[in-house]
This record gives C-alpha cells, structure tokens and sequence, in this order.
C-alpha cells in the first residue's frame, strides 16, 4: 500500500514541476525580438515586464515636469531587435509614459550622440 500511494504521490509531483515551468516560462518569453513582431506587441508593456525579460536598459533618461515629478521615460538597449533580414539595430529606444511603452525607435547607431546627416544649426529667430 505505502508502495501505491509513493508511487501516485511521485506521479502527481511531476505534474506540478510541469505546471510550474510552463508559467514561468510563458510570463516572461512572450515579447519577441523581429521588430514588426515587437512593435505589434510592446506597446503597453510595463517596464517591469520589459526589464522581466530583456534585464536593465544600457541607458536611462528620465523626463520630469516643472515640479519634478517624472512624466516619461526613455530607454535604451543594444542590439535586441533585427529588421526583415535578420541584422540587429545596434540601438532599439522604448519610449514610457506612466510605465508603460508608448514609442519604439530603432537605431543603426548607439545612440549617444546626434548623426551626421542631422541638422546640428538651431533657425534664426527674426
């Protein structure tokens, strides 16, 4: 008898460590990295669910309002999204208000500094 119930006890144990991985990897393996793909489903993602899977942000640049209160915030990560290809952006921006993703921006740059194509002149004011 003692047999019997070890033996149903092991059985039932084994459908829990199941059920247990299959949470824990779903919770935090649903965003994908294609950049259609993630764009189609990032958008109201909040940050713990974001930093849940993709870990720290290499930068982080918070945007306050005249009181100090911060309103946005603007993520950076390197080389976590690929285009139609399959070649990785060297920089994907995640733009946040109220914790939750409202912008992406793909770079093929690092993102510390203005490219050389942009326009560095501020317009004469008259």
């Amino acid at each position: 008898m003692k047999l019997v119930t070890f033996a149903l006890l092991l059985s039932l144990s084994g459908l829990a460590f199941a059920e247990v991985g299959n949470t824990t990897s779903t919770s935090a393996s649903d965003i994908p990295t294609n950049e259609k793909d993630f764009i189609a489903s990032i958008n109201g993602f909040e940050k713990t669910k974001i930093i849940e899977q993709f870990g720290e942000p290499t930068k982080i640049e918070d945007i306050a309002s005249a009181s100090g209160k911060p309103v946005a915030s603007i993520w950076q990560y390197h080389y976590l999204n690929t285009d139609e290809k399959g070649d990785y952006y060297q920089t994907t921006e995640l733009d946040f208000i109220n914790d939750k993703v409202v912008m992406v921006v793909f770079m093929n740059n690092d993102g510390s500094e203005i490219p050389a194509d942009a326009v560095k002149a501020m317009p004469n004011k008259n």
